[in-house]
Order: structure tokens, then sequence, then C-alpha cells
């Protein structure tokens, strides 16, 4: 089966244009399914895929883990379908394992200008990790969009950005007046650096910033303003949609500004900010309150 899964990622690669992130957990993930299975990919049944599902639950994986799994799974052999090398698809005939429905976190108003105003000093370190925080929660960016960004990416004048995002599909979005300032300092102190890869956003050495030390940045000062919860860059970008949608951005121009292919994926939001209001109507309001 080995064959088959490496055409398939090479297939996801070329034509579908995967980020090398999502290429290396197809490939983890379908590894552990020819790992269960043990056989020809054309001797894959609906009891091997209903087994592996369950092994993975079994073996105390999350829902979740099962879930995107049995995606992968059922894309590998959607593709051996298509080409020929099967006769039939057993894996649609797999339910996705019944997941709890989980809101996105984010941060108050009062967190996330402590958070953004917490890298003090001068110098090229705290410049960048303050440009880092700032663009994160001005526009919404996913950690590996924000890694991607180069520095002929950025437009100061007109203050926006062009994203590559998932697909390679790029949009432009605008970024706020703060994060610009930051995004300012921050590239005079790049200069200074006198390096010349073509990165925005650099490591001490130099060199392109990491999605993982981008983390790290994110939890840092997480941790520096005592929010302890587990936040990451994510976090930012659930902060950024959920504080548009409080001050009545449409639902589209969230969707658009996220990069979501589908309104559904935006929708979330709107489950989030109900949450919001029904705590607000009930800490506010006379009669939502208990009588003592």
């Amino acid at each position: 089966m080995n064959s088959h899964i490496q055409k398939f990622l090479r297939y996801l690669e070329i034509e579908k244009g995967v980020s090398p992130h999502t290429l290396r957990a197809y490939r983890k993930d379908l590894e552990a399914f020819s790992d269960h299975v043990k056989s020809k990919a054309e001797d894959i049944g609906l009891n091997d895929i209903r087994g592996f599902v369950a092994e993975e639950i079994n073996s105390g994986h999350k829902k979740t883990t099962a879930g995107r799994r049995l995606a992968a799974v059922r894309s590998f052999l959607k593709f051996l379908y298509r080409e020929g090398y099967i006769k039939s698809n057993p894996a649609k005939l797999v339910p996705t394992p019944k997941l709890p429905k989980m809101l996105p976190k984010f941060l108050s108003v009062d967190d996330v200008f402590s958070l953004v105003e917490k890298p003090e000093g001068i110098g090229f370190l705290p410049a960048r990790d303050r440009a880092i925080l700032e663009l994160l929660y001005s526009s919404g960016l996913r950690v590996s969009e924000l890694s991607g960004l180069n520095a002929d990416d950025i437009n100061t004048r007109e203050g926006l950005v062009k994203v590559k995002g998932k697909g390679k599909k790029e949009r432009i979005v605008p970024v706020g007046r703060k994060a610009l300032e930051a995004m300012k300092t921050y590239f005079i102190e790049r200069v200074l650096l006198k390096k010349k890869d073509g990165a925005f956003f650099l490591n001490r050495n130099g060199a392109r910033l990491t999605d993982r030390s981008v983390r790290r940045i994110v939890i840092k000062y997480a941790k520096a303003i005592g929010v302890n919860s587990r936040i990451g860059p994510h976090t930012l970008r659930h902060t950024f949609a959920s504080h548009l949608l409080q001050g009545g951005a449409d639902l589209r121009v969230i969707q658009e500004l996220l990069g979501h292919s589908s309104l559904s994926t935006t929708q979330k939001y709107t489950h989030l900010d109900i949450t919001h209001l029904m705590d607000t109507y009930d800490k506010a309001h006379p009669l939502a309150k208990d009588k003592k």
C-alpha cells in the first residue's frame, strides 16, 4: 500500500498544492491505517475501516483524531477509486465519530491589550514580538500565513498585507493602525539586522521564523500576563473574528478576512457570540439575576 500512499501524497502536493504541514499529517494518518490493515489496497473492506476507527478510539485517541484519520482514509480511497486502483470506496459507508461541539476560545479585549503591549524595551526582539502579536490580532492570520509572509507582501502605505492561505490561495487583508505602527518599528530593526532573507519575520540569526517559534512567542507573553490556559496564535485568530462579530461586522466580511472557503466554517462564531450575549444578559439584566 505504501506505493499508493506515495502517489496520493504527490497528487496532494502537485495538483492540490497542500502545505508541507498538511502533507506530513496525511502521511502520518495513512501510515497508521496501513499498519492496521496490513493488506493490499484492493483488498480493503468495510470492516477494516471500522476496525481502524474503533482501534483509534479504544487506544485513547480523541474522537477528533479518529475523525481526522477517517477523513484522510476517505480522501485516499476516493483517489484510488478515481484512478482505477480499487473497484469501490468502502470508506463512504463509515460514519464519522460523533464529536462534542467545541466553541473557539477567545480572549477579552483587556487581555488582548495587555498581551500586545507586553513586549517591552527597544531592539530587534521586542519590536518583532510586538509586531507579531499585533498582526495576529489585527488581521486574524493563521500562524502559517504569518510565518510565510515576505517583506514584499507588506504594503505599509496602504495598510494591506498579501497573504497566502490554505491551498496557496492568496488574499489581501487590511492591517489596523496599531499593528501598522508596530510593523514599521520592526521593519527598521529588521533592516539594521542586515540580513538578506526575503522573509518578513526573522529569528535573531536572520532566518525565517518558524510556526513553532511563533507559537512559543505567543505562549511566552500569554503566561507573562497571567493567561495560563492553552492559547496560541489560533486563539488570536478566534479573538479577531469574535471581536469583529461583537462589533457588528457582517459574517461574509469575516469569512473573507479569515480566508474561509465555506461560510459554515465562519458560522461557529455566531454560536460564540450568542453565548457571549447570554452571559452579558444574565449578568446585567435585573430579571435574569437570582432573587435573594
